[in-house]
C-alpha cells in the first residue's frame, strides 16, 4: 500500500478518514493547512496526497499551484465542499490529478485513492514492460513518470501522463473523452466526460512552450481526440 499525507483542518474529518486509510493497510500522515501540508510533502515524500481546498493560511489550490510550479509532481487529490464545475476544471487547471467534491462516502474517495496508486506503481502493467515509449520527437518513460519532447523534459501530472500515453499507443485512432478518463483514471467513477478538455489543454500548452506549432493532440469535433500519426 502507499504512504499517504492527508491535509485537513477539520480534525473530525481528518481522524475518521484517517482511519479508513489506515484500515485500508495504508500509512496516514496528517496536516492541519496547506502550508504544514507543503512541508511534510518535501520532508515525507509521500505517494499520494489529499488535500482540502477550503483551508487557513495556504488553501487546496494554492498549494497544487505551489507544488507545479515547484515541478513536484506528486498525485493529488483535492476535497472541497464547493460542488461546481468550475472548482473542479480549476483544480485540474492548476495540475492537480482528481477531485472529490463534499459530502463523499469513503468508499468513493478509497477508490480514487487505489486507483491513482495502481497508476504510479503499476510495478507489472504491460506499459512499465516495454520499456520507454518513441513517437517521432516524443519519448515517454512508463516506469519512471516521465516525457521529453525533442529531448526537453515536459513536467506532466500522472493523470496527463496516463491520457498522453494512451493516445501515443494508438496514433491517429479516435478516442471519446469517456474511454480517455477511463484509461487516465483508471476507475469508473461519474465525472463530467468534458474534464478531459482541461487535461488536453494543459497538455497543449505544456508542449507549445517547447514547441509553438505543437499540434500533436488533435480535437476530432463530435467524437474526441487522436495523437497525430507522424509518419501519416
Amino acid at each position: 500500500m502507499g504512504k499517504l499525507l492527508l491535509i485537513e483542518d477539520d480534525a473530525a474529518l481528518a481522524s475518521v478518514l484517517s482511519l479508513a486509510f489506515e484500515d485500508a493497510g495504508h500509512e496516514v500522515i496528517v496536516a492541519k493547512d496547506g502550508l504544514e501540508g507543503f512541508a511534510r510533502i518535501t520532508r515525507d515524500r509521500p505517494d499520494l496526497v489529499i488535500s482540502d481546498v477550503n483551508m487557513p493560511r495556504l488553501d487546496g489550490f494554492s498549494l497544487c499551484r505551489r507544488l507545479r510550479e515547484a515541478g513536484n509532481l506528486v498525485p493529488l487529490i483535492l476535497l472541497t465542499s464547493r460542488d461546481s464545475e468550475i472548482d473542479e476544471a480549476l483544480g485540474l487547471e492548476l495540475g492537480a490529478d482528481d477531485y472529490v467534491a463534499k459530502p463523499f462516502s469513503t468508499r468513493v474517495l478509497l477508490l480514487r485513492v487505489h486507483a491513482l496508486l495502481r497508476r504510479k506503481q503499476a510495478p507489472g502493467s504491460a506499459a512499465t514492460s516495454r520499456g520507454v515509449v518513441a513517437a517521432g520527437p516524443l519519448r515517454l518513460d512508463p516506469e519512471r513518470i516521465e516525457a521529453r519532447y525533442h529531448d526537453t523534459p515536459i513536467a506532466v501530472t500522472l493523470t496527463e501522463f496516463r491520457l498522453l500515453e494512451a493516445l501515443v499507443a494508438r496514433p491517429g485512432v479516435v478516442f471519446s473523452r469517456e474511454r480517455l478518463l477511463e484509461l487516465a483514471r483508471g476507475d469508473e467513477s461519474v465525472v463530467d466526460a468534458r474534464l478531459v478538455d482541461t487535461y488536453v489543454r494543459r497538455l497543449r500548452r505544456k508542449f507549445e512552450a517547447v514547441e509553438p506549432a505543437f499540434d500533436g493532440i488533435e480535437t476530432v469535433v463530435g467524437a474526441g481526440y487522436r495523437y497525430k500519426d507522424r509518419g501519416a
